[in-house]
């Protein structure tokens, strides 16, 4: 069955609450965290217990972009997962706002919180660039990165044409919504539900940091090459964000690293542990457990 498209569909109130049911026993859960971010505050939200594993979401999003892998991992894992400055609850970073500063201040953080640990990493989309960028800084103390539907490889990049919703009826807005998921994030429309709109709405209003001047740069490229860690990579095989050919693209990563060990999902689009949470934890998992000791 097709979902309903009409305007009477996209009930803002009804889309929140909706995410505040899917989201409520996760958050209820969560230790939360502030460190320093330039004069402000950036926010972590932390679950369960063990080794930790610290993930970064993508471009104008939050941790919520990890709300259907966060329970699997958690059982396992000390599970810290970041708002990127200016993203999500967190205060925007210094000007210039630049990946390479964030890194910093993302790494500070994780002294604050792991006090020197070795952790593992995982980013999505930009917070995969960032999470390049975080690994070079912290290769130290890093036992393995897994990058996700990663952006900042050098590679063609055409970025989508997104539809604003400013100064939209609420209805039109989550219209809009639905067609943004549809063109960006999730490759089936039929997996755009009331929770996956909300969220869009929400990390809508609170992008203060635009991300997408980065994704067409060489920074994870160059961040990864000789990194001397496990890498991994899993991406929706249907992602936009490597049009017009996912298996070229991680040809390319093989090329650059023969080490890494890379996945697709497949029928997933670029927000793939959303659309196909099941197989995205299981993909995930594996590349997390080798070399544990």
């Amino acid at each position: 069955m097709q979902p309903d498209t009409s305007a009477d569909a996209f009930d803002l109130d009804a889309a929140r609450l909706a995410l505040e049911e899917a989201l409520r026993p996760l958050a209820a859960r969560a230790r939360r965290h502030e460190t320093a971010c330039g004069a402000g505050r950036m926010v972590w939200h932390e679950w369960g217990a063990g080794p930790p594993l610290v993930l970064l979401h993508g471009g104008s999003g939050s941790w919520r972009h990890w709300a259907r892998t966060i329970p699997a991992l958690a059982e396992r894992w000390r599970v810290i997962a970041a708002d990127l400055p200016g993203l999500g609850e967190s205060e925007a970073p210094p000007r210039p706002e630049a990946p390479e500063e964030i890194a910093a201040i993302l790494s500070g953080g994780l002294d604050s919180l792991l006090g020197g640990a070795c952790y593992r990493l995982a980013g999505f989309s930009f917070g995969g660039l960032m999470a390049g960028l975080l690994a070079r800084r912290d290769v130290a103390r890093l036992d393995g990165l897994v990058l996700v539907g990663a952006v900042g490889l050098g590679q063609p990049y055409e970025p989508p044409a997104l539809r604003g919703v400013l100064g939209q009826p609420r209805a039109r807005q989550m219209a809009i919504h639905r067609d943004n998921l549809a063109t960006l994030m999730i490759a089936d429309p039929a997996r755009i539900d009331p929770a996956a709109l909300a969220m869009q709405d929400w990390h809508t209003w609170r992008t203060r940091f635009r991300s997408g001047a980065f994704a067409g740069t060489t920074l994870l490229r160059d961040a990864i090459l000789d990194l001397p860690v496990p890498l991994g990579g899993i991406w929706g095989a249907r992602d936009t964000t490597a049009r017009p050919d996912v298996p070229a693209r991680l040809a390319q990563i093989r090329a650059w690293r023969p080490d890494a060990r890379l996945q697709t999902i497949p029928g997933a689009g670029h927000w793939v542990m959303w659309e196909a949470p099941q197989a995205f934890n299981a993909a995930l998992a594996g590349l997390l457990e080798p070399g544990f000791p």
